[in-house]
C-alpha cells in the first residue's frame, strides 16, 4: 500500500475547500450553540442563502459578483430575522424544529420548477465566479509546498477563504472578550439570571443567530466561488450536522474548535477513502466484504464509529472544556 499518497490525500483534504467552508459553517454554529446555546440544526440554510445570492446576482440580474457577497449578507440577516423572530422567546427546541424546517424549505423552493428562470430549478446555476478568478494575481503554475500544492486558481481561492477564517476567528476572539460575549455566556448559563440583571436577553440572542448565520452565508460564498456551481441538494440537512460533528470533535465554546474539528473531520474521510480503496485493490480486503463501488459508504461508517467514541471518552471534543457542554437549554 502507498502510505504517502494515503498521508498526502489526508493532509491536502485538512486544508481543501470542504474543510475551509465547513469550518466557516462550524463558526457559526460555535457562535449559536456553543457560546450562546441556540439550537440550529438549519445552518445550511444560511449557506444556501449565501450561494445563491451571488449566483441569481451574476447570472440573472447581471450585475457583479462583489455586489452579490453584500446581497448574500443582507439576505442572511433576512433569514435569521425570520427565523428568530417568532422562536427565540420560547424554549430552545423550538429553534432547532423552525431553522431545519426553514432550511429545507428554501431548498425545495429553489429546486422548484416553477422557479427554473432564477434559481436554475434542480439543475442549479454554473459559471458566475468569473469576476473572483478575474483579480487572482498568482499567474499560472503551482503554488505551496510539501504536500499543500495546488493551481494558482485553487491557491488564489484558498488563501482568500482562510484568510477570512482567519479575521471572522480573529473576531470571535475580540466579541468573547468583550462585555458583549460575558452576556452571551450568561445567557447560555442561565438566562433568567442574565434577564434578571436587566439584559435584553431576546434581542442579544438575536444578535447571535444573525452574527452566526452570517458566518453560515461565507460558507456558502466559499463553496459557491469554489466550484462555480449551486444545486439545491447540495444544500442539504446532512451538511449541517457534518458542521455539528466538526464543531464537537474540535470542542465548543473555543475560539479554534471548529477550525480544528473541521480539518480533522475532512483529514479523517480522506485517509479512511484512500486507505479502504488502496486495500481492496490490493487485495488485503476481499471483495466478497467490500469492493471500491462501496468504500465512499464504509468510510462514513468507520468514521462515524470513531466519532461515536469521542462523546463516552472526550465528550467536552478535542479542546473543549467540559463545563461548556453543560448548557441550560430551556
Amino acid at each position: 500500500m502507498d502510505w504517502e499518497s494515503i498521508i498526502r490525500n489526508a493532509l491536502r483534504a485538512g486544508v481543501n475547500l470542504d474543510a475551509a467552508a465547513y469550518a466557516l459553517a462550524a463558526i457559526g454554529l460555535n457562535m449559536h450553540f456553543g457560546y450562546t446555546g441556540l439550537l440550529n440544526f438549519g445552518q445550511v440554510g444560511f449557506m444556501a442563502v449565501g450561494a445563491y445570492s451571488v449566483a441569481i446576482t451574476v447570472n440573472e440580474l447581471g450585475l457583479s459578483m462583489w455586489l452579490g457577497l453584500p446581497i448574500g449578507i443582507l439576505g442572511a440577516i433576512v433569514f435569521a430575522l425570520l427565523l428568530g423572530l417568532p422562536t427565540l422567546r420560547l424554549r430552545a427546541d423550538y429553534l432547532a424544529i423552525v431553522t431545519i424546517a426553514s432550511a429545507e424549505i428554501f431548498r425545495l423552493v429553489v429546486r422548484a420548477a416553477s422557479l427554473r428562470e432564477v434559481t436554475g430549478g434542480s439543475s442549479g446555476m454554473t459559471q458566475f465566479a468569473r469576476d473572483f478568478y478575474a483579480v487572482n494575481p498568482f499567474s499560472r503554475g503551482t503554488y505551496g509546498f510539501w504536500h499543500f500544492q495546488f493551481d494558482e486558481r485553487r491557491f488564489w481561492l484558498l488563501l482568500v477563504v482562510w484568510s477570512l477564517i482567519a479575521v471572522v476567528a480573529t473576531v470571535v476572539f475580540l466579541l468573547m472578550r468583550s462585555p458583549w460575549g460575558r452576556v452571551i455566556k450568561a445567557i447560555r448559563e442561565d438566562e433568567d439570571a442574565a434577564r434578571s440583571l436587566g439584559k435584553n436577553v431576546y434581542w442579544y440572542k438575536m444578535q447571535s443567530l444573525i452574527f452566526g448565520g452570517i458566518c453560515g452565508a461565507f460558507a456558502g460564498f466559499a463553496f459557491a466561488i469554489g466550484t462555480q456551481s449551486v444545486q439545491p441538494d447540495t444544500y442539504s440537512s446532512p451538511v449541517t450536522f457534518f458542521a455539528l460533528t466538526a464543531l464537537i470533535l474540535g470542542g465548543m465554546a473555543r475560539v479554534v474548535g471548529p477550525i480544528i474539528g473541521s480539518v480533522m473531520f475532512w483529514m479523517l474521510l480522506a485517509f479512511s477513502d484512500s486507505f479502504l480503496r488502496q486495500a481492496v485493490n490490493a487485495g488485503h480486503i476481499s471483495t466478497s466484504i467490500m469492493d471500491s463501488n462501496q468504500v465512499g459508504q464504509v468510510r462514513f461508517m468507520l468514521v462515524g464509529l470513531a466519532l461515536m467514541l469521542l462523546p463516552i471518552f472526550r465528550p467536552q471534543g478535542v479542546l473543549g472544556d467540559r463545563r461548556e457542554i453543560d448548557l441550560d437549554a430551556r
